[in-house]
């Protein structure tokens, strides 16, 4: 049949339509609202890549136990865990960065987080009640209001009144996923409403300065507006810049849903920045971020960090948190391409054997084997492709629970969360 030159011109017009509103379905969001992309969260599958590997689930799940059990209620020479007494809210607990005798922001976060995963209820509570009675800033006038203090002493004093925004980060994520596995409770307990009410102040925290203890400061959000990313710190005097490791776009696409509906898009664009910025902080060849960079990519030296501008402790934590991001979102497969440039690196020295800091061209500062960077790095198999994953996976699964005093705290908490990573066990909790 032949058409009319105003028939076919029907015709592209309907196409055209049709067209158009594929690519508005196939765009990052849908009325305001991201697309859930194709991995975990849509599909609810977590690989197991010790079951992968040949393992037992039986075996996978004992190992597990095992770790928890001796970081939480090992000897003096194992635990990291420690309970407190109590107070009105109930039982108190920390976890104490033993090498450095302090309670961090971080790990008490982490601990939350391991704890929600693996339906440890108690010593949920219990730690967040400590974090919100020793760490938390209540004092209106105080600059870093509604933030946590990122050390203090075992006994709660503060070595330190001002923010680190990981800690936040985690805090923010294990209450969403503890208010939809076990539902929200009273005051303290009213986990959703905190979520909520820290991650406000992440973004819109007024810029305030005074007396942060013995030294004077002006805090201000945990975020660039500008950049869509978040900060290495608040502190106005510290802010411009960034840590890599900070960034964990798997977790902004489920604050872009759960949180506060006026700043959702903000944080759907932020795991869109976050998966760029990857790109641009790592080394085209050997993969490695730093501790510290400018929100282009750059790094960014500090004097009193000498190892800002290298791949050092924080930067362990990087290429885990863009592997995630792969499994749970699908959503960027640079992230593959990332996994694969790194762990080829390593498996150049040896997957067995490979060192631990490093500058990010690959000249090694500290040949040391560490646990915890194993333990990331096997983590970084959920999103690589090649053969050699298998490896680091087997190489992670080999280590021992960290115990070495200096060791036992950062490594341990590190091995604990990239266990539950790697046998399929760390989950997105959803809202029924």
């Amino acid at each position: 049949m032949i058409l009319s030159c105003k028939n076919r011109m029907s015709v592209l017009f309907v196409l055209l339509i049709s067209v158009l509103l594929f690519s508005a379905c196939s765009s990052q969001t849908i009325g305001g609202i991201p697309e859930d992309g194709t991995g975990a969260y849509s599909n609810g599958k977590y690989r197991n890549l010790f079951l992968e590997n040949g393992h037992s689930q039986e075996d996978i799940t004992a190992k597990l136990n095992k770790a928890f059990q001796q970081l939480f209620y090992g000897d003096t020479s194992q635990a990291i865990y420690f309970k407190s007494g109590s107070n009105a809210n109930g039982p108190l607990a920390y976890l104490s960065d033993v090498g450095h005798n302090d309670v961090r922001s971080e790990g008490m976060s982490y601990g939350m987080m391991i704890c929600v995963q693996m339906d440890r209820k108690a010593e949920f509570d219990a730690l967040w009640n400590w974090a919100m009675t020793y760490m938390y800033n209540y004092a209106k006038d105080h600059p870093a209001s509604g933030y946590f203090k990122w050390s203090v002493g075992r006994d709660g004093i503060p070595f330190s009144e001002t923010p680190a925004p990981d800690g936040e980060e985690y805090f923010v994520t294990a209450l969403y996923f503890a208010a939809h596995r076990w539902g929200n409770g009273q005051g303290l307990f009213n986990y959703k409403a905190y979520a909520d009410t820290i991650l406000t102040d992440m973004r819109h925290h007024p810029v305030k300065t005074g007396k942060a203890g013995r030294m004077n400061a002006t805090i201000g959000p945990m975020v660039s507006e500008d950049h869509k990313m978040i900060l290495f710190v608040p502190d106005t005097g510290m802010n411009s810049f960034t840590d890599p490791s900070y960034h964990l776009p798997a977790f902004y696409e489920l604050w872009a849903r759960w949180g506060p509906e006026a700043d959702r898009q903000f944080w759907a664009d932020a795991a869109d920045s976050s998966r760029k910025f990857f790109v641009n902080a790592c080394h085209p060849v050997t993969g490695l971020s730093t501790d510290y960079a400018n929100f282009d990519g750059s790094p960014h030296f500090v004097p009193w960090n000498p190892n800002s501008v290298n791949f050092a402790y924080d930067s362990w934590r990087t290429h885990s948190n863009w592997a995630v991001d792969w499994s749970w979102w699908q959503k960027d497969t640079a992230e593959r391409e990332l996994s694969n440039r790194i762990q080829s690196f390593f498996a150049g020295m040896g997957v067995n054997t490979y060192g631990s800091l490093f500058k990010p061209s690959g000249e090694i500062i500290s040949p040391s084997h560490r646990t915890g960077l194993a333990s990331t790095t096997a983590t970084a198999s959920l999103a690589a492709t090649h053969d050699v994953a298998k490896e680091f996976v087997e190489d992670f699964w080999n280590a021992e629970v960290p115990q070495i005093f200096g060791d036992r705290y950062y490594d341990g908490t590190l091995y604990l969360m990239n266990f539950l990573h790697c046998s399929g066990e760390f989950k997105i909790w959803k809202p029924e």
